[in-house]
């Protein structure tokens, strides 16, 4: 073969690659029209029986010299980047997402701003008992010079007999905790039709994880012009816990704060397992400002402060935590909250260890 035949037969050989790659960029825009059908229509992007049926018509029709096993490798790259670029297109779709919007929502709370790289905190105690128990740990953070208290007014339990809140009465008595020590409250709500009323008395609205995917209220949480917190499952994967979200976005209401709050696994040592590294990736994934909730997460008063550090060195915008004057005569989640001495000495050391301490506010 002399040069002039080599010279020949490679530039049909390039002709042929751009062939190739004129019918791969074909099927990718077939397979992104597909993609938009298929959400429409509500159906998986992935089909195992419609990709063996399509190997099959590949093999059937192979006359070489490749053979079978060689071109399903090659075929199944190029379905595995299809279904990648379905994907791609569906979190450039999400209005959460940060392809949507690549810079960060800061969202304001009465002058308390998350997500502008500040961290922020919320604490307070699990339950709103009375105004008493509420005004004392109010008191605590407003001597700090904090503002964002929260307290559960509706409370789902595990068990039906357990404590369920006091309702309407607790969101009346954080409304007036709010007004006495200029403060902003955050709550659980657990029904869509709480919703209006509640946005009366709260400056946040909280969904926790038992009703991360109670899509009525996720749409109800939409429709209201307050900002969201929204706790992730206890067994949702983070792209459930964007999609959740992308619900509350999608009826208007884009102030939205997502937290982590551990996930379930087969672990015992803690209440939940922090999956610390979901914050990164929510915050590589959306544009919302994303916060740690420590006492759910590790449900032990000695891995607080170490949980909190981590949050806060991996990016979190904020933590959250649970106090009470009392934990021992707590009638929720009183073996871990913090009384008021281990939390000023938690807040304390927090602060100090912290890059962010020339910016955290400190008590005078």
């Amino acid at each position: 073969m002399n040069m002039d035949e080599l010279a020949s037969l490679r530039k049909k050989l390039d002709e042929v690659n751009l062939e190739l790659l004129a019918l791969i960029n074909k099927r990718g825009k077939l397979v992104q029209e597909i993609g938009e059908v298929k959400k429409k229509q509500g159906t998986k992007r992935f089909d195992p029986v419609r990709e063996r049926d399509m190997l099959n018509v590949i093999s059937d029709n192979n006359e070489g010299p490749f053979q079978d096993a060689t071109l399903q490798h090659i075929f199944k790259e190029i379905f595995k980047a299809s279904l990648e670029l379905q994907e791609d297109d569906m979190h450039k779709a999400l209005l959460v997402s940060r392809r949507r919007k690549p810079e960060n929502t800061v969202i304001d709370i009465k002058g308390t701003k998350i997500g502008d790289g500040v961290p922020q905190f919320i604490f307070g105690p699990c339950s709103v008992e009375s105004y008493q128990q509420t005004a004392t740990v109010a008191e605590s953070l407003q001597d700090k010079g904090l503002k964002l208290l929260r307290g559960g007014a509706f409370k789902p339990r595990t068990s039906p007999y357990d404590f369920q809140g006091l309702g309407e009465e607790g969101l009346r008595i954080l409304k007036k905790i709010a007004d006495t020590y200029d403060l902003a409250v955050i709550s659980e709500i657990v029904a869509p039709e709480d919703i209006e009323k509640a946005a009366e008395y709260l400056d946040v609205i909280q969904i926790g994880a038992r009703n991360m995917q109670n899509f009525e209220l996720l749409k109800a949480a939409g429709d209201v012009k307050k900002p969201i917190l929204l706790k992730r499952g206890m067994a949702s994967t983070i792209s459930e816990f964007i999609h959740a979200a992308e619900y509350i976005s999608s009826r208007g209401n884009n102030d939205i704060i997502l937290c982590e709050r551990g996930i379930r696994t087969y672990e015992t040592a803690t209440r939940n397992t922090l999956d610390i590294t979901a914050v990164p990736i929510l915050k590589q994934e959306t544009h919302l400002p994303v916060m740690v909730d420590v006492t759910h997460s590790t449900g032990r008063r000695d891995l607080l402060l170490p949980a909190a550090k981590a949050a806060l060195a991996i990016g979190a915008d904020g933590i959250m935590a649970e106090v009470h004057p009392d934990p021992a005569v707590a009638l929720s989640d009183a073996a871990q909250q913090m009384d008021l001495a281990r939390f000023d000495a938690f807040y304390r050391d927090l602060i100090a260890h912290s890059s962010y301490a020339s910016r955290i506010p400190l008590e005078d």
